[in-house]
């Protein structure tokens, strides 16, 4: 079914909370102008209907004489709502049973099941978010570090939004000058300053292109940073892994080639999510399964924001690293190479190794691992990352501002290369789509549908 802006009339139910938890507490969701109309006829309690917003109110739900649960039912009178409609909330026992029987109960009294993200669509259609401040709210509720969480929160109140709506309305201006124009267009008389719209345009074009290179470190925030762990057999990758996870994650074992495939797993440093992709031993090889290793290796290599390349001073020598090495640099990925087995080099070695600049650890012994989470901060550039500045996550955003880049330079070059005004006002108006288009100032039903379907049921 569509989610669309058709049927908002409805009452919708959904359990907000997650289904098959193990909490003792199930939150069943219901909102539309009837739903406190809804719920009070099959509550037992006080009169819902006469009752004040934001109150809480303890009884029974029954199909008619039949207790089906006691309750507490949270009141949100529109448009005091997160939806900006009348709300209402039911705290049940999470039980299964119980929350099947209170969904279809209300559904038979009037209430339709709600569809994914109806609840924040709603909210959005009643002016209570606009879109982006909604994608927002996805984000937050996906988000597993603190970085991606303040990203995410600061977006849904609206720092994002702030922004763009400042560009927008100083944008509006001008147009409305240039529209002015149009209609006194047989007297030939301009409105609008040509040198101060341009000043305005190259400072709108500024802003959007920071922004646009924010995405990369906020994607990066949003999703956690892909990192490979790569070298030849039997290094130590995996046990760098399990050295870095705290747990034995991957097969350890003495014998080249154990790890046949990538092995993934996350962990959390300094409030930053970091993906690292345990990979096979690169090398040559008549095994048909490892030869298949080494090539996911390779291309999970090319994917990687960073590379940990790992060198075993045991077996390889300086003009072995120094052959890799340069494999390495083919990718053009970041990389950081580490030396593995510090405890076993020789003196003669490590002064070899110099030349390198390597970070010296040992996966088995935990020595350099914390230094290694601070190397790799710092190679990603995120080690004194500012949360707080306005950053860009949402791929659907970033190609926005790319097209209103492109409608800005068509308005620089009609100013440095006269047209007329019908010409910059197209190209202006342009440039304003594509800004509504991120804030939901300008929305189709599909790209509506694209975004809300994404959502769980109950948000």
């Amino acid at each position: 079914m569509s989610t669309s802006t058709s049927n908002t009339q409805d009452t919708i139910v959904a359990l907000a909370t997650s289904p098959g938890s193990q909490g003792a507490i199930a939150v069943i969701r219901v909102s539309g102008n009837d739903a406190i109309t809804l719920v009070n006829s099959v509550f037992k309690g006080k009169d819902l209907t006469k009752q004040t917003s934001h109150t809480i109110h303890f009884g029974t739900i029954r199909e008619r004489d039949e207790i089906i649960d006691e309750v507490l039912v949270s009141l949100f009178v529109g448009p005091n709502s997160y939806t900006k409609e009348n709300s209402v909330e039911i705290s049940t026992h999470n039980s299964k049973y119980i929350i099947e029987r209170v969904i279809n109960l209300l559904i038979r009294y009037g209430g339709r099941a709600a569809r994914p993200g109806e609840f924040t669509l709603r909210a959005f259609l009643n002016g209570g978010l606009d879109l982006s401040q909604a994608e927002a709210v996805a984000d937050l509720i996906a988000s597993n570090s603190a970085a991606s969480h303040q990203i995410a929160m600061q977006q849904m109140r609206g720092g994002f939004s702030n922004q763009l709506k400042k560009l927008r309305e100083d944008l509006v201006h001008f147009a409305s000058l240039i529209e002015l124009e149009l209609d006194f267009s047989e007297e030939d008389v301009e409105f609008a300053n040509r040198d101060q719209l341009k000043e305005l345009i190259q400072k709108i074009y500024s802003v959007i292109n920071k922004l646009i290179s924010s995405f990369e470190q906020g994607n990066v925030l949003k999703n956690g940073v892909p990192i490979v762990i790569a070298g030849k057999p039997n290094v130590g990758k995996s046990t760098l892994l399990n050295a870095l996870l705290n747990e034995e994650r991957a097969i350890v074992s003495d014998i080249a080639g154990t790890t046949r495939d990538t092995i993934e797993d996350e962990i959390n440093i300094k409030g930053i999510t970091f993906r690292f992709i345990d990979t096979a031993g690169i090398r040559e090889t008549v095994d048909i399964i490892e030869a298949k290793g080494v090539e996911r290796t390779r291309e999970k290599m090319k994917q990687a924001r960073l590379i940990i390349y790992l060198f075993d001073p045991t077996q390889d020598t300086i003009e072995d690293v120094q052959m890799q090495i340069e494999e390495v640099k083919g990718l053009n990925i970041p990389f950081v190479t580490i030396i593995n087995k510090s405890d076993l080099i020789t003196d003669a070695q490590r002064s070899e190794f110099t030349i390198l600049n390597p970070l010296y650890i040992s996966a088995r012994e935990q020595i350099g691992i914390e230094e290694l989470k601070e190397e790799l901060l710092n190679q990603v550039n995120l080690a004194n990352l500012n949360t707080d500045d306005v950053m860009v996550t949402n791929i659907r955003h970033v190609e926005a501002l790319q097209h209103t880049q492109t409608s800005l330079e068509k308005v620089l070059f009609g100013i440095d290369n006269p047209v007329t005004s019908d010409f910059l006002a197209m190209d202006i108006r342009q440039a304003l789509y594509h800004l509504g288009e991120i804030t939901g100032s300008v929305t189709t039903d599909d790209l509506l549908d694209n975004i809300f379907s994404k959502f769980c049921i109950g948000k």
